[in-house]
């Protein structure tokens, strides 16, 4: 009888666990589930964390705010993000020194759509605890400007603006399968200097982050997923400036299922996260 209701609480488990739904999971870089704690344990130990993000993903916006709060724990961190371009570092600094408002700032500063919803409460954290929090991407007109032109257009550009990217000029492989993929994936409608205008945003992160990174302290950087896949794009800037960096990886990818890595999403980042794709968007 004792075996029989064991059998059964056995069955029921299995039932309950099968029927869980899960917004999310976490995979090494082989491929094999791990855990947040993990993931947070290696953040501690690194310099640098790169968190790639799907701009949209709710779940994944969570997960930045809940692991940078739970690193501020453990670390002294500085906090910044592609999401603001460097030209607006002065009105940046004005919010977190409490010397204009949120209204001000979102007038004075070119906040992306989504910003109150995804960004402002890293931006608030950092505040609140006094980090710095770095406007690391490259204003977007120069970004555009390298699209049209190539990067032989940055160099009529002024002081101030040369201040606001990395330093000219900017190291560019053409041969990064990052950037070949773009080019194969926009076909007809690329040109080649769609990824110079990709390299020219990941060279300015690298350089920021290079900027404003603080001896005993992890720098916690949110960007688009693929300006750190592979470890290429920032992390290819920042590795050919600093090899010995210790630099940690986060890649989102959204799935069908997150209950196994599929294979093309193996070995993009230390971590992945494989997110449900039918987890709400925030726009």
């Amino acid at each position: 009888m004792k075996n029989i209701f064991s059998l059964f609480v056995f069955v029921i488990s299995i039932n309950a666990l099968a029927q869980d739904k899960l917004a999310y999971q976490i995979f090494d870089i082989n491929g094999k589930k791990t855990s947040y704690s993990k993931m947070l344990q290696k953040a501690e130990s690194s310099e640098v964390v790169l968190f790639g993000e799907h701009h949209d993903n709710s779940i994944i916006h969570w997960l930045q705010l809940e692991l940078t709060k739970d690193l501020a724990e453990k670390k002294q961190l500085v906090l910044g993000a592609e999401m603001i371009e460097a030209d607006n570092q002065k009105q940046l600094n004005q919010y977190l020194k409490d010397e204009i408002n949120q209204k001000q700032f979102d007038t004075l500063a070119r906040l992306w759509n989504n910003h109150k919803t995804d960004y402002k409460p890293l931006v608030d954290f950092a505040k609140e605890k006094k980090f710095d929090f770095i406007a690391t991407n490259v204003p977007r007109r120069y970004a555009s400007l390298v699209y049209k032109q190539g990067f032989e257009a940055l160099d009529k550009l002024t002081p101030e603006e040369k201040s606001w990217m990395a330093p000219l000029p900017i190291a560019y492989d053409k041969n990064l399968p990052g950037y070949v993929k773009m080019l194969e994936m926009m076909g007809d409608h690329a040109n080649e200097n769609l990824p110079k205008a990709q390299a020219i945003k990941d060279a300015t992160m690298g350089y920021f982050i290079l900027q404003n990174v603080q001896p005993n302290s992890v720098f916690v950087h949110y960007n688009g997923t693929y300006h750190s896949d592979n470890f290429e794009g920032i992390n290819w800037y920042l590795k050919k400036e600093k090899p010995a960096l210790k630099i940690m990886t986060i890649a989102t990818v959204s799935q069908k299922e997150v209950s196994k890595l599929e294979k093309e999403n193996l070995k993009l980042a230390d971590f992945i996260i494989v997110v449900d794709e039918d987890v709400t968007k925030t726009y």
